[in-house]
Order: C-alpha cells, then sequence, then structure tokens
C-alpha cells in the first residue's frame, strides 16, 4: 500500500465567515424587534397584555401581531405590535376584535383600519435594510436598558 503525503501547498487558511442567509437576517429581526417592543411596553419588567390587561413578565409575553407576520409591510410597525400574553396570542387566534379596540383607544379611532390597509401593501425589504432595522432596534433597546 502506498502511503501519499499530505499536500502542503494548500492554504491553511480559515475559509471566510458565510453570510448569514436572509431567513436568519429576518429571525434575528424579529428577535431583536420581539424583545424592543416588550421592552418598550415594560414597566419595572412587567408587560400588560393589550387584548386582556393581564400582567406578565417580560420574558413570559409575547409580541402580537394585530396584522399577520406574513404581511412585510406591517411585520415591524411598532403600531401593529404589542405585548400579548400567550393565550390571547396563540391559543385565542390573536384576539383580533379587541386588539382593534385596543388601537383604536390607543392612537385614534381608525388606527385598526389603517393597519390593516397598510398590510395588503406590497413590501420587499432588501437584506441590507433588514440589518439596518437590526442595528436601529439593537440601539433603541440599549436606549431602553
Amino acid at each position: 500500500m502506498i502511503r501519499r503525503k499530505p499536500n502542503r501547498t494548500q492554504s491553511t487558511k480559515k475559509p471566510a465567515p458565510k453570510k448569514p442567509s436572509r431567513s436568519k437576517i429576518v429571525q434575528k429581526l424579529d428577535t431583536v424587534f420581539s424583545l424592543y417592543i416588550r421592552t418598550k411596553h415594560a414597566k419595572n419588567g412587567v408587560c400588560t397584555c393589550c387584548t386582556c390587561g393581564r400582567k406578565f413578565e417580560i420574558k413570559k409575553i409575547q409580541a402580537g401581531h394585530f396584522q399577520s407576520r406574513k404581511h412585510y409591510s406591517t411585520r415591524w410597525d411598532e403600531l401593529n405590535v404589542h405585548p400579548q400574553c400567550p393565550k390571547c396570542n396563540v391559543f385565542s387566534q390573536g384576539e383580533q376584535y379587541e386588539y382593534s379596540k385596543f388601537l383604536d383607544r390607543t392612537y385614534g379611532e381608525g388606527t385598526a383600519d389603517q393597519m390593516v390597509v397598510k398590510a395588503r401593501e406590497v413590501v420587499k425589504f432588501s437584506t441590507y435594510e433588514l440589518e439596518e432595522m437590526i442595528e436601529y432596534y439593537q440601539k433603541e433597546l440599549k436606549k431602553l436598558t
């Protein structure tokens, strides 16, 4: 059996790190944005569910969307996302009617209707824009903590 020597002419440099995929960037933005929303609406580490009014620690409450996350035009819109308890957000499908009443009561009559219209707009964010939003919300989060 013939043994070959390893090829020493090959570079021993490590390959350049791969850029994160678009889905990983969206996932990171979702995480940063969710923490920002929950922190922004918290008082002493406690958030109030926007639909039922129950209070939860930041880690136990979710960032609930009035219009579904599938609509990129409102996915990271601060008017569209507020703290919601898991019961309202997941098990009660977001309590959309109560959520709409909360939006109109908080931001003025017609806000919920505006969100519905905005959600129907087609928006395509570039990877660069998504990365900029991550940076922006990380900076905003630092200001809050």
